[in-house]
């Protein structure tokens, strides 16, 4: 579908059981806690154990590895936090590891790193290639509707990653190792192409909606490797208002309702198809109103009329955020309009 290469995946049914039968023995499973009774009847007595991901702070998980049962392989089996736990614990012990997302909601089954909190801001670690991620229809359907609609959200987002790179470009802010590159973005928005073609299989959750977004998610999930370990192409600020808002209210999110909502923001700011891609996640039934989140208008204006300082702060690259003079109108602005985007809409 895409030139550059992917993870291998496996689209189909009962895969989750079919995994005690190649797993390398005894077998770790990483998954969630509200996700194990769901599943556990899959597995056997080659079962190390389950760990239950609890945290996401690289400290933390450094010392849980050494806390580990004895195993030969490591399954991943969840959202972004499971898989992107299995990630680094394949790593840290040189393990095979397969991988089982249970959503779409985030591209972590298809990236070689994973994303960690240290001392509250996201870094990038590891290297991990899984032998195969498995799309379970069935799995995925049984997900709730919001969790996989949101997945959306990582492949909209090159919309305004593209406007940041050109913004830095234009303002002599690039810097030396990311060099504007059309090609890139090109190749990127033929992704999000597909994406925007299916918008409404995606809000269904059906068989065609599935294919194309998780096809969508192998290609950004590795792109951040495959294009040269540069962010550029696949996000921006998007994902720094998400950022923002995780660090200033120290909730945890599902991904993709304020990367969405970051992804409007940004497009506004940048004075670029926002209204399109206000329309774009309404119809694939992402809601990006705030109480849907469990935060308040008042918590995404704290975050955006602190958004210079926290770029900066953070070291994120250069974009629209390190420049733009956000007040109250402008949030007002936000609010009326993602708030009349919504009226009458049955999610």
């Amino acid at each position: 579908m895409f030139d550059r290469p992917g993870f291998t995946t496996i689209f189909g049914r009962n895969l989750i059981g079919e995994l005690p039968n190649i797993a390398h023995r005894p077998y770790l499973v990483v998954t969630m806690d509200d996700l194990w009774p769901l599943f556990e009847h899959h597995f056997d007595d080659h079962l190390a154990g389950p760990y239950l991901v609890n945290t996401i702070d690289g400290d933390e998980l450094e010392d849980e590895v050494a806390r580990l049962p004895h195993c030969r392989s490591i399954i991943g089996l969840g959202g972004g936090q499971a898989l992107d736990v299995a990630k680094f614990f394949a790593w840290k012990l040189q393990l095979p590891l397969f991988q089982a997302p249970t959503s779409m909601s985030v591209n972590a089954a298809f990236g070689h790193r994973t994303g960690l909190r240290f001392k509250g801001n996201v870094r990038y670690v590891c290297w991990a290639v899984p032998e195969a991620v498995y799309v379970d229809y069935d799995v995925i359907q049984n997900a709730p509707p919001l969790v996989n609609r949101s997945g959306i959200c990582e492949i909209l987002c090159y919309h305004t990653a593209h406007a940041d790179w050109r913004y830095a470009e234009e303002r002599g802010k690039l810097e030396g190792k990311w060099p504007y590159d059309q090609a890139m973005v090109d190749e990127a928005q033929a992704v999000m192409a597909t994406v925007m073609d299916a918008l409404d299989d995606i809000r269904e959750v059906n068989e065609k909606g599935i294919r194309a977004l998780m096809l969508a998610n192998r290609w950004g999930g590795a792109a951040f490797h495959n294009l040269g370990w540069n962010p550029r192409p696949i996000e921006g600020a998007d994902h720094f208002l998400f950022y923002a808002l995780e660090y200033h209210t120290g909730v945890k999110f599902i991904h993709g309702q304020p990367v969405c909502l970051g992804i409007y923001v940004g497009s506004l700011l940048h004075d670029d198809r926002a209204q399109e891609m206000l329309e774009a996640i309404v119809r694939a039934g992402v809601d990006i109103r705030p109480e849907a989140m469990g935060i308040s208008w008042g918590d995404v204006s704290h975050a955006l009329l602190n958004m210079r300082e926290f770029v900066r702060q953070a070291g994120l690259w250069y974009g629209i955020y390190h420049d733009a003079e956000i007040d109250q109108a402008f949030v007002d602005t936000v609010r009326v309009n993602v708030e009349a985007a919504y009226q009458g809409v049955a999610l």
